[in-house]
This record gives structure tokens, C-alpha cells and sequence, in this order.
């Protein structure tokens, strides 16, 4: 079982970039693929990017391709979402996500375990 927590959201405006972390802890950390959701009030809950256990491989959803980057420091048991270029239907609660299989997965229901989420607004 593994322990998620986000840190880095906050309040931002539109162009601006934004790094949220996701601190992970009991299992060992490198054993899982991890993700990227976020939930606007009124709308489901959806995903953002993924990336494998290794780090070789990252999905993103089209909205965010070429703005955001998911990476991965196994040493430090964390996973990052670097934000660029943000907009304002980029505000959201942003959770991270974590799940022991190997491929990407993009759906929600594919991840056993889930932070509290981090609240990112982006001003116009």
C-alpha cells in the first residue's frame, strides 16, 4: 500500500506556470505507475497524464500535450506535474494517482490508491 500526498497548487494567472508534486510513502515507490487527474467543480473527474514505472513512457490528454510535463524522481519518492502556460479551464482539484501495473492507464478506475488533491485557480 502506498500513501500519496500533493503539494504545489495555488492560485496563478493565465500564462503562468506551475509545479505540483506528489509525495509518496510506504511501499516502494519505483513498483508503481503513476498519474494525473483533475476535477473542475461540476465536471467528472478526469485525466491528465500518466507515466510508467520506469519513466520511460508519458501520455498526456490532448488539452494539455506540450504545456504540461509528468516526471518521476524514484529516490526521492515523487511525482511532479510541471504546468505551463496555464489557462483558466486548466483550474481544477488536481489528485495524483498510483496503481502496482506496468502499462498506462488513463482511466480512473485503473488506480488503486489516490491523494487528497491539490487546488490549482488560474485567473484571467
Amino acid at each position: 500500500q502506498v500513501q500519496l500526498v500533493e503539494s504545489g497548487g495555488g492560485l496563478v494567472q493565465t500564462g503562468d506556470s506551475l509545479r505540483l508534486s506528489c509525495a509518496a510513502s510506504g511501499r516502494t515507490f519505483s513498483i508503481y505507475r503513476m498519474g494525473w487527474f483533475r476535477q473542475a467543480p461540476g465536471k467528472e473527474r478526469e485525466f491528465v497524464a500518466a507515466i510508467t514505472r520506469s519513466g520511460g513512457s508519458t501520455y498526456y490528454t490532448d488539452s494539455v500535450k506540450g504545456r504540461f510535463t509528468i516526471s518521476r524522481d524514484d529516490p526521492k519518492n515523487t511525482v511532479y506535474l510541471q504546468m505551463s502556460s496555464l489557462k483558466p479551464e486548466d483550474a481544477a482539484v488536481y489528485y495524483c494517482a498510483a496503481d502496482l501495473h506496468v502499462a498506462l492507464a488513463t482511466t480512473s478506475s485503473r488506480y488503486d490508491y489516490w491523494g487528497q488533491g491539490a487546488q490549482v485557480t488560474v485567473s484571467s
